[in-house]
């Protein structure tokens, strides 16, 4: 397939099976080499024209590229922008039989397939039915009798062709893609066939299928079968079959031997490099004033006769009074968001969010869209701003965090322009797609040199509502980062969080950002920005403590590191014990990359308490940002972290308490360590 419609030099392939690559090409890690994607042209043998083929990159866990393809085909065709019905990016994915019946993300794609936010207009699926599954015969790979039965769930025709007879395979695949344009439909070919060797090159399947084997090694192959056909009807004669084969055969071998003459290169480890994130200094995040107003009188200029639901309404009144250049409202977190998005919006980006209940917002924050409490008509605010403004494209996903995942980091993928967010319902929930976050978000540059901007925003903190809805899983994704591979944050500030979003649209470092999002800190009246903030300034990945802006800081003996609403806490409990003279609290607004010269530069401001910094954080010891900051932080601060102390839950199993009056007792007992002497 690569060869033949991708259109990859052979001479690539037995390159890359005999070794002779040079290092020095490589990007990051690599992979094997069945794993990688490529693009090309395919040009027709009998008439005009060309088409553009792309094969997606891939890993081993097997269907977990599915959604990503889908994603890659989506934000393809509203590129094009051919219109509602312009699906002319033809989506086809290869199966196995075993695959497609037995991981459940085939159900969550297909389950997209004609959601408004996701469909791509149909999927040709050709299912390739060898009948058995590395050496699990099918009675034990699945409990219905065809493999493709899963299809039935969106009532996708399926047909089932001989794999041995290439003209029918034809007609069918002819006919699958007339009905994919015809209807707009996904539809299925099970092609049934055989495997003639085992799983892989070294695996021999007579051992665990012996009869089905000795069946197989009795069959001649379909080229033989087919030529005999062909020559039988009096299409072709054996002299021109007989010259075809030894043509092409001889053209193998001769782009084979040239490569074997190639000088081998000599294997050598992957270099493991901390890329830099280096964001130009000229960017800027803040934005005018009238940008701002724009933005807030969207809300407040609806349609006539628009009637807004009475809980929704005072929200939107205050976003609009939060814009003024005198105001004495604040802007709030969700609101910080919305400013980010519209400016963006302005300039002419695209925006696309997606997630459960993500247009409202979990916590009854968000309100991207507003719905007339009467007919159930909706506005969008952000959609109405300028003329030439960018697309607004929020989305209320299924429920489904692998093939949701899945999607947007193809979207990502595909439209380098746009500014593509998913958000968990709580960040507990992300770890539902852990393959794409560890096959694809995490890896997939150092790979296959595939970049993204895909943002994922995970609802994280513990507020007391068990170990189910309490932790984004920081440690995992810090794990991960290696290389530049990632920007991790948690943001404390409203105005933070928006200079964030813009700095990640707008500074040209296509890696992903994962955001570990407030909850309780959504309503916090201290968590909110000035509407100078957004008009002056940029992202900061560490805030010093405003207590000691203005001087002071000989006194201070110990500082706190932190991250995210326990900041919050800790000042509270400050003023409270009345250690607001020697006690500073630093926030580590990014986690990864490290910010290094700025945490140095801040440290460097509390010249007597270089013995004494704690890093205070909510989750258990074994949890959360300390395994990789111990780690790091003191081998990276050259010196000045000499006794890194650690303040945090003890080791746990589980994220949290189940009990709300264990988690109070814990965190109180977590605060006064770490304000104790």
């Amino acid at each position: 397939g690569l060869a033949n419609f991708v259109g990859k030099p052979v001479s690539q392939f037995f390159r890359e099976f005999e070794g002779n690559l040079d290092p020095s090409t490589a990007h990051g890690s690599g992979d094997v080499k069945y794993h990688l994607g490529a693009e090309g042209k395919f040009f027709r043998m009998f008439g005009d024209g060309e088409t553009t083929v792309s094969l997606t990159s891939n890993p081993s866990h097997l269907e977990a590229v599915d959604p990503v393809m889908q994603g890659i085909a989506r934000a393809k065709q509203e590129m094009l922008d051919k219109g509602p019905d312009g699906f002319t990016v033809l989506p086809v994915v290869m199966h196995g039989d075993a695959a497609f019946a037995g991981q459940g993300v085939v159900a969550e794609t297909l389950n997209l397939a004609l959601l408004r936010g996701y469909r791509t207009g149909g999927t040709v699926h050709v299912v390739v039915n060898n009948q058995v599954g590395f050496t699990t015969a099918p009675e034990h790979t699945r409990s219905t009798h065809y493999c493709t039965d899963v299809a039935k769930m969106i009532d996708a025709p399926v047909f089932h062709v001989n794999g041995d007879d290439p003209e029918a395979c034809v007609w069918v695949a002819r006919l699958a893609v007339e009905f994919r344009e015809r209807w707009h439909s996904d539809v299925v070919i099970d092609m049934i066939c055989y495997r003639r060797r085992g799983h892989n090159e070294g695996d021999d399947p007579s051992m665990t299928q012996p009869e089905m084997y000795d069946v197989i090694d009795a069959k001649r192959s379909v080229r033989k079968t087919y030529t005999e056909s062909l020559i039988g009807r009096g299409d072709i004669s054996l002299e021109e079959a007989e010259h075809a084969l030894r043509d092409y055969g001889s053209q193998l071998e001769h782009v084979f031997n040239e490569v074997r003459e190639l000088e081998k290169a000599d294997p050598a480890p992957s270099p493991s490099v901390e890329y830099e994130q280096a964001v130009p200094n000229s960017l800027q995040t803040a934005v005018p004033l009238e940008v701002i107003q724009r933005i807030a009188r969207a809300h407040v200029d609806l349609p006539e006769g628009f009637a807004v639901h009475p809980r929704v309404k005072p929200v939107l009144e205050r976003r609009s009074k939060a814009a003024a250049a005198d105001s004495e409202e604040n802007i709030d977190w969700a609101y910080a968001e919305l400013l980010a998005w519209g400016s963006l919006l302005i300039d002419g980006k695209l925006v696309r969010l997606s997630g459960q209940d993500s247009r409202r917002g979990t916590f009854v924050q968000r309100h991207s869209v507003v719905i007339d409490r009467h007919t159930g008509a909706e506005y969008y605010p952000l959609r109405n701003l300028t003329a030439d403004q960018g697309k607004f494209m929020p989305y209320d996903s299924a429920l489904s965090e692998f093939a949701a995942v899945g999607f947007e980091y193809g979207y990502s993928v595909a439209n380098t322009d746009a500014l593509v967010l998913w958000e968990a319902q709580f960040g507990d929930f992300v770890n539902g797609a852990q393959s794409i976050v560890d096959e694809f978000i995490s890896s997939g540059e150092a790979k296959w040199g595939q970049t993204s901007y895909v943002v994922l925003l995970l609802p994280h903190g513990h507020e007391g509502q068990g170990p189910d809805h309490t932790s984004g899983r920081i440690e995992r994704f810090l794990t991960l980062c290696a290389e530049g591979s990632m920007t991790v944050a948690v943001p404390s500030s409203p105005a933070n969080y928006f200079h964030l979003l813009r700095r990640h649209a707008t500074d040209g470092v296509r890696r992903p950002l994962i955001v570990f999002t407030p909850k309780s800190m959504l309503r916090n009246k201290a968590a909110v920005s000035r509407v100078e903030d957004f008009t002056s300034g940029g992202y900061r990945p560490i805030l010093d403590d405003p207590a000691f802006a203005e001087g002071g800081t000989d006194g201070v003996t110990r500082v706190l590191l932190c991250a995210g609403k326990i900041y919050y806490e800790l000042v509270a409990a400050r003023e409270k014990a009345g250690r607001t003279h020697d006690t500073a609290i630093v926030r580590m607004e990014q986690l990864y990359p490290l910010a290094t010269e700025e945490l140095a530069a801040v440290l460097d401001r509390y010249p007597n308490a270089g013995q004494d910094v704690r890093w205070v954080q909510e989750e258990p010891a074994n949890q959360g940002a300390w395994p990789f900051l111990g780690l790091w932080l003191p081998e990276r601060m050259n010196g000045r972290l000499p006794s890194l102390k650690r303040v945090s839950r003890r080791r746990m199993a589980a994220p949290a308490a189940g009990v709300a009056k264990v988690h109070e007792v814990e965190q109180k007992a977590l605060i006064a360590e770490a304000l104790s002497d």
